[in-house]
């Protein structure tokens, strides 16, 4: 959920903002780039969260997830076995990225054993299969927010979209903001999860 909200017209200049202080990060700057220009899919920064679904389940069913035509509401984001994908393209690409992160063992876990996601419904299931403490799991939620939105990119869909919803642009003035995508970034690329460029 986004902490504040943003208006259409004040888009242009805090992605600049943004960029700007990434300078000296030049591989981070380009990922960000990359990110930023998915703003020509959202004209008036609106746009169909569920147009690209299909492109994330196809994605889901190569990489050999399961995947069920469900509400994540009816039981969990992640029931141990499949996705559920009646859900906005960007969540989708979310589970994705969070079955990658998420050690082997925890795979089998309801909504991966961090606990109930924001859509699951058996929620109080899901927190009893979580085992890591909070922040283990804010960091695989930063990675695996970060990792579903270059998805998204990858796949022409309006990432932008997410970056802020997802927070990326809070505080978008302050260094550490930018710190933070950095780093997040560059534990991405040690993990083998996105490759030099930025692409997963």
């Amino acid at each position: 959920m986004i902490l504040t909200p943003l208006e259409a017209e004040q888009l242009p200049a805090i992605l600049d903002v943004f960029d700007a202080g990434l300078a000296g990060h030049e591989p981070a700057r380009s990922v960000f780039k990359r990110i930023a220009a998915t703003k020509q899919f959202c004209p008036g920064f609106k746009a169909d969260l569920h147009a690209g679904r299909q492109k994330a389940v196809d994605l889901a069913v190569r990489m050999g997830l399961g995947v069920r035509d469900e509400e994540p509401a009816q039981a969990f984001s992640w029931d141990g076995q499949a996705i559920r994908t009646r859900s906005e393209t960007s969540v989708v690409f979310h589970e994705i990225a969070h079955w990658q992160i998420a050690p082997p063992e925890r795979r089998a876990l309801y909504d991966f054993g961090l606990g109930a996601g924001p859509e699951t419904g058996r929620i109080s299931e899901a927190n009893a299969a979580a085992c890591v403490d909070n922040a283990t799991k804010e960091h695989e939620e930063n990675l695996a927010s970060l990792l579903g939105i270059l998805w998204e990119t990858a796949h022409g869909e309006p990432a932008v979209l997410a970056f802020a919803e997802q927070n990326w642009l809070e505080l978008y003035d302050r260094p550490h903001t930018q710190r933070h995508f950095v780093d997040c970034l560059t534990e991405l690329m040690r993990r083998g999860l996105v490759d030099a460029l930025g692409n997963p």
